[in-house]
């Protein structure tokens, strides 16, 4: 059903600079852009192609959520792997639905519940479900007492979904390697902790250099990618030395640190994955913490590190993608476009410097081929229709109703939102 599109007066963020180009045109063959850019240098043929009149909407290139859960089912941040997997593996399919309606259309795994993720990523593949492209994950590697090893010894019996908890560099090898067997794109390991972890917190490393280095060797040889939770600084340096592809927090990052990521600039990854802990802040006293809490004040404080660190990032052109641990209860699915108002409210980003993050290093994150996260030609036909312009206003992008279509690899969805009626779009309906 793809057919030969072509999208006329429009309004065009293409992701390449921070421009809009006003009455603009996109050509879609099949699932690959033909030509994007202003109408009036468009000189090709309108025959035999179908003609989608966008009525003066933005259309911005397909977002990444870089820091996915996407097998997270909405509890609460230390109740992670208590939906049994039956359970989870329905929700998660609603939430693939979600968040490509969102407008996300590719999703970089930051670690799965059980293996939900490979099973989810091969049935979107294969058209069975709707869904962004995914990078899937498995279960955290985790080191004793680290931060995804969540149950003492004596509550038993422990579960099996959140996490590997190994040590040492042969174990780790093995696990990597179990993750492969099972079709895992992306390795996850927990470097350092959380201020609300049982036990590890940020800056206590759960493995030894060689440990690290052992799994990041293991995954790369078998052609996966390593993600990483690193808040500390040294945790951040033991990722970047040991060669991890997307660093998860970087909270406190010291002059070392930062020197580190600008000499790997060109290979590394970065974001702060910071939503969640607003929305603590926002949502403490709920979930059981007074305002003067010990945990309460670490997160404020961690905040406040977290904008000086990504502030002196972005000044040194580090990579920053989009992507906030959503899938909590306190930071839902479908709420993924709230990263892009944090960055410029927080960090000092413009609106287009923040759907850079979003589209073009996402994209960058996501392939590093250069298949995605721009509209240009020859790039694949992933990009979202948007009811007015988030150069001018970037929160719009949270509002679903302004989400007016979503296109993946060449085929347009409407209504994705709305479980009862998504459909494809031909040009009667648009």
């Amino acid at each position: 059903m793809n057919k030969k599109k072509i999208l006329t007066n429009l309004n065009l963020f293409s992701g390449n600079d921070d421009k809009l180009i006003s009455d603009a045109t996109i050509v879609i063959d099949e699932n690959i852009i033909c030509y994007s850019g202003p109408s009036k240098d468009f000189n090709g043929s309108l025959n035999n192609f179908e003609v989608f009149d966008l009525k003066g909407k933005t259309v911005i290139p397909g977002m990444t959520e870089s820091h996915a859960h996407i097998s997270y089912t909405n509890n609460g941040p230390l109740e992670l792997d208590k939906t049994p997997v039956e359970e989870a593996m329905i929700k998660t399919v609603d939430n693939a639905r979600i968040m490509l309606g969102s407008g996300f259309t590719s999703a970089i795994s930051f670690g799965s519940i059980h293996r939900i993720d490979v099973f989810l990523r091969d049935a979107i593949n294969s058209g069975r479900i709707l869904g962004p492209r995914l990078l899937a994950g498995g279960r955290d590697i985790c080191a004793i007492g680290g931060n995804a090893d969540t149950y003492p010894d004596y509550a038993k019996p422990q579960t099996e979904g959140l996490a590997m908890i190994t040590d040492g560099p042969w174990e780790i090898r093995k696990a990597v390697r179990t993750l492969w067997k099972n079709g895992v794109d992306v390795v996850k390991v927990m470097i350092d902790g959380e201020l609300i972890s049982l036990q590890g917190r940020p800056g206590d490393l759960g493995y030894k250099d060689e440990e690290v280095e052992a799994l990041v060797d293991e995954a790369h040889r078998k052609k996966m990618k390593v993600a990483c939770h690193a808040r500390s600084a040294e945790a951040v340096k033991q990722a970047v030395k040991s060669g991890i592809d997307f660093i998860g927090h970087a909270n406190y990052i010291d002059n070392e640190a930062l020197d580190l990521l600008i000499e790997n600039k060109d290979r590394v990854f970065v974001g702060p994955g910071i939503a969640w802990e607003i929305a603590f802040l926002e949502n403490a006293e709920k979930m059981g913490y007074s305002k003067d809490s010990r945990e309460v004040d670490a997160y404020k404080a961690e905040v406040e590190s977290t904008i000086v660190s990504y502030k002196r990032m972005k000044k040194e052109g580090i990579r920053i993608l989009v992507g906030g641990d959503y899938g909590l209860d306190i930071a839902p699915h479908g709420t993924y476009a709230k990263d892009l108002e944090h960055y410029v409210n927080l960090f000092g980003f413009t609106n287009a410097e923040a759907l850079h993050s979003a589209t073009r290093f996402g994209g960058q994150a996501m392939d590093p081929e250069g298949s995605l996260g721009t509209i240009e030609e020859g790039k694949l036909a992933d990009l979202v229709i948007v009811d007015g312009n988030p150069l001018e206003d970037i929160t719009i992008l949270q509002d679903h109703g302004r989400i007016d279509m979503v296109m993946k690899d060449g085929l347009m969805y409407k209504g994705l939102m709305n479980n009862k009626s998504p459909y494809l779009v031909d040009s009667d309906k648009s």
